[in-house]
């Protein structure tokens, strides 16, 4: 029996969000919800205890980095990736398929990859001789990125990695394109990303009979849409991969935030209103939040937030700031007053400061926990303010200053 179900128990009247609950073999997801980001089976800088105590629901560890170092066999034996790393909560893994796309055509070119689909240059978006991985229509073989090794990943082995990996959910495998790619490519990719998906759902179907014999749960795939910001390839994908027996969607791509409105709805238009919608590596922008939320998006993952805090970029009600900024020095008030994190509770902007610059550990730490629970905690009240009504004030609060 499949341990896996979505409910949706609030729908907006103002646009397409929607409160639900997405319930796994390892829990219940409250969604709208953030996901946190463990690429390599850790949130960098933060224990899971830390997680937790932001109010992190789930974590999505990275298979293609799983199955370089420590191997897939290793979490497997382990008893899968909740126990390996110890987290008590459900699981996401995505397929490999963004390491097509970042170890593929945009290596080393300048693409950028996670947020903002203009950067770069068009004539680069293209394969080239020194990138480390290489698609065809079976798979992608890979330049092993720590010591050259080679590697072959199809959408069979993607799968039966992630069954290995054990997490409650896991992404069809799927070719990630650069948004500066030729509409020629984009055809080519859209075409291989939907056979990819069938064969995922195959693999799938005979990884669940195995895995039922062996009495472990049930794990859930979900397909991936893609199409760049082609309105008919992404309409396109979206219909077909409705098509699918799958439990839920990913919607993979690169957006402007000013995309999220058109692109996303696109997509959610196009998808059964009874299945959970992840929008893949989006979040970076806090405005990113809310408009995929108006279109339908259940789920996010980013780890643009514990990234820009190691920097020294950390969110605020009052907007971004630079904590390593000179002003900062002799600051002893909290990073934010408004903020409820343990950082803000026990430090104070000056010390933080000092920590960063003197490049200490414990400021990685400290600055991490509080832009996670930022991302997390505004994503939890957003669901909220859906419930309770509110929900435009709030918005209105935020885009004033992001």
């Amino acid at each position: 029996m499949k341990d896996f179900s979505f409910s949706i128990t609030h729908r907006s009247s103002d646009s397409s969000a929607r409160v639900g609950v997405i319930h796994t073999p390892h829990g219940d997801i409250q969604t709208p919800a953030f996901i946190v980001g463990g690429t390599q089976a850790t949130v960098k800088a933060m224990t899971n205890e830390m997680v937790k105590e932001i109010g992190g629901q789930a974590v999505l560890a990275n298979t293609y980095h799983l199955m370089l170092r420590p191997g897939a066999d290793i979490v497997e034996q382990a008893g899968g990736l909740a126990k390996f790393m110890n987290w008590q909560g459900p699981t996401f893994t995505d397929s490999g398929g963004f390491q097509v796309f970042s170890l593929g055509m945009a290596y080393k070119k300048g693409i950028d990859a996670v947020a903002h689909s203009q950067k770069g240059d068009a004539n680069k978006a293209k394969a080239s001789s020194k990138q480390l991985a290489k698609v065809d229509d079976d798979g992608v073989s890979f330049s092993s990125h720590l010591d050259g090794s080679k590697l072959r990943m199809t959408p069979e082995s993607s799968m039966q990695l992630q069954w290995q990996i054990g997490a409650d959910i896991h992404m069809a495998f799927d070719e990630l394109t650069s948004p500066l790619a030729d509409e020629k490519y984009l055809r080519v990719a859209i075409d291989r990303t939907h056979a990819w998906a069938e064969r995922c759902v195959a693999e799938h179907k005979i990884q669940w009979k195995e895995h039922q014999k062996q009495g472990k749960p049930y794990q859930s795939l979900w397909a991936v849409v893609q199409g760049a910001r082609s309105k008919e390839l992404r309409i396109e994908s979206a219909k077909f991969m409705a098509g699918l027996d799958v439990d839920g969607f990913g919607i993979g791509g690169v957006f402007e935030p000013s995309e999220i409105p058109s692109v996303v709805k696109w997509v959610c238009d196009n998808l059964p209103e009874d299945k959970p919608r992840h929008l893949l590596g989006i979040g970076s922008a806090v405005t990113d939040l809310f408009l995929a939320i108006e279109q339908g998006i259940d789920t996010f993952d980013c780890v643009a937030f514990t990234r820009q805090a190691r920097n020294g970029s950390l969110y605020t009600s009052e907007g971004r700031i630079n904590i390593t900024n000179q002003k900062y020095k002799d600051d002893f008030k909290s990073i934010d007053q408004q903020c409820g994190c343990y950082t803000c509770a026990n430090y104070s902007a000056s010390y933080i400061h000092h920590l960063l610059r003197a490049n200490e550990i414990l400021g990685l730490t400290l600055a991490s926990i509080h832009n996670e629970y930022f991302a997390v905690n505004l994503v939890d009240r957003i669901r909220e303010s859906l419930i309770e009504g509110n929900y435009q004030q709030l918005k209105d609060k935020y885009f004033a200053v992001y």
